[in-house]
């Protein structure tokens, strides 16, 4: 199924319509419907830049794909057995020696069947992938749009694996290879023989699943260095919550579990969670965020669009379609859908409470409808991108990176924000 749908500001009035400032993107969502649930696993935004208005500032800046050929000997390939990749656009001057590093999201698969039909997309294969990809938001490569990181190492890790990089399993009869850990291994090995191991300072951040895997590999990614150099993390969209769907089940835990066991990640899962914990509940962020010891910044939209649509009321759980505009578009909520989606916000605020409470990390918790807010330039930074108590998304973690100050950001429930970039899907 395809869907087009359109981010809007919430200062628009609605009976315009009109796309958000003068700034058009659209995206296009290939949703793969299968075991009662939507895996929104290859979103892409396609921009239509020219205004420098809206913080976007002549054509993005367009970096190559490089493949690790030295990955398949350590038997770190994709899904259907090809190399993985990524793109890296070096730094200069006071960034010459700074390393941005974003984890590629793009959901999971969970099953056979799924990992079977993903292994012919790019999130399965290096054969599909981009040649190119544009690097906006906090890659993007001008100061007018990145303050902090414009001129550092800045690294995107293609997703192929379908288990946030995490899984070390195969299946020989669909020839499927769940590889996610080794090419996380491959990619840091390939990363620290390019300069990266002469880094003082690092950030790791991942989108989406992408987010999960920053979360998981967090640790292990503050261990590359000495302790000399400045690491942290940053895990955008990544906040999954092992929340109830509208019909009382757990259709995200459910997925998770397939996750977990089909493609070998128990083996690892942190052992502080797993010797506690059942594996599926420790792919959970909620389950994770405690026993990350290295600075962790969380971005997240408190009513996150890809889990109102893909875990909170998925068709499967309303076979009437009583929830089928909401989920679409919250305008179209009703007095108790809406309370509904308040309690989610309220769970995740209280998953992040002891979290919060750690000087050494930081959060910036909109209540937009929204998802993935570090890689989209008008979410980013621009002079109408989202804000809590006149702080953007990237003014918080770049105050939180550097030790600036003002590292924590929660806003109020909805509608009380006017500067969201809501998705409504069409």
């Amino acid at each position: 199924m395809c869907i087009l749908f359109q981010s809007e500001n919430h200062s628009v009035r609605r009976k315009e319509m009109k796309p958000f400032g003068s700034v058009m993107f659209m995206a296009l969502v290939f949703m793969n419907w299968a075991n009662g649930y939507e895996d929104m696993n290859m979103t892409e935004l396609l921009y239509s830049y020219g205004d420098a208005e809206y913080g976007i500032s002549g054509r993005p800046l367009m970096v190559g794909l490089t493949l690790i050929y030295g990955a398949a000997a350590k038997g770190a390939v994709c899904l259907d057995g090809s190399l993985p990749g990524y793109h890296l656009h070096r730094g200069y001057g006071s960034g010459a020696n700074s390393w941005l590093i974003q984890l590629e999201g793009g959901g999971w698969c969970d099953t056979i069947r799924n990992c079977v039909y993903r292994k012919k997309t790019r999130r399965g294969s290096s054969t599909y992938m981009e040649r190119q990809i544009p690097f906006t938001g906090i890659l993007s490569n001008k100061a007018a749009e990145n303050p902090d990181f414009f001129n550092w190492n800045r690294v995107k890790i293609r997703y192929c694996d379908g288990a946030s990089f995490s899984g070390d399993s195969q299946n020989q009869a669909a020839q499927l290879f769940f590889r996610g850990q080794r090419i996380w291994s491959a990619a840091m090995e390939e990363l620290m023989s390019k300069g990266m191991r002469y880094a003082n300072q690092a950030l790791l951040s991942g989108c989406s699943a992408g987010g999960v895997a920053s979360i998981l590999h967090c640790d292990d990614f503050r261990n590359l260095f000495s302790g000399y150099t400045r690491v942290k993390c940053l895990s955008d969209g990544g906040m999954f919550l092992d929340a109830m769907d509208v019909s009382g089940r757990r259709t995200l835990r459910r997925m998770f579990r397939g996750v977990v066991n089909l493609q070998g990640v128990q083996k690892n899962l942190p052992r502080s969670c797993t010797n506690r914990l059942n594996p599926t509940l420790c792919f959970f962020p909620q389950h994770l965020i405690g026993t990350v010891k290295t600075p962790l910044f969380l971005v997240n939209a408190a009513y996150d669009t890809w889990q109102v649509l893909a875990s909170l009321a998925p068709p499967s759980a309303d076979p009437r379609g009583y929830w089928s505009r909401c989920r679409k578009n919250h305008a179209y909520c009703t007095a108790p859908q809406i309370n509904f989606l308040q309690d989610f916000r309220y769970q995740m605020l209280r998953a992040l409470t002891s979290f919060s409470r750690s000087s050494k990390n930081g959060l910036f918790i909109n209540s937009c409808f929204s998802h993935c807010q570090t890689e989209r330039q008008d979410t980013w930074f621009a002079p109408v991108s989202p804000h809590i108590r006149n702080k953007g998304i990237a003014e918080s973690v770049g105050n939180w990176y550097f030790n600036r100050g003002g590292a924590k950001a929660i806003d109020c429930p909805y509608p009380c924000d006017n500067t969201c970039h809501n998705l409504v899907f069409r």
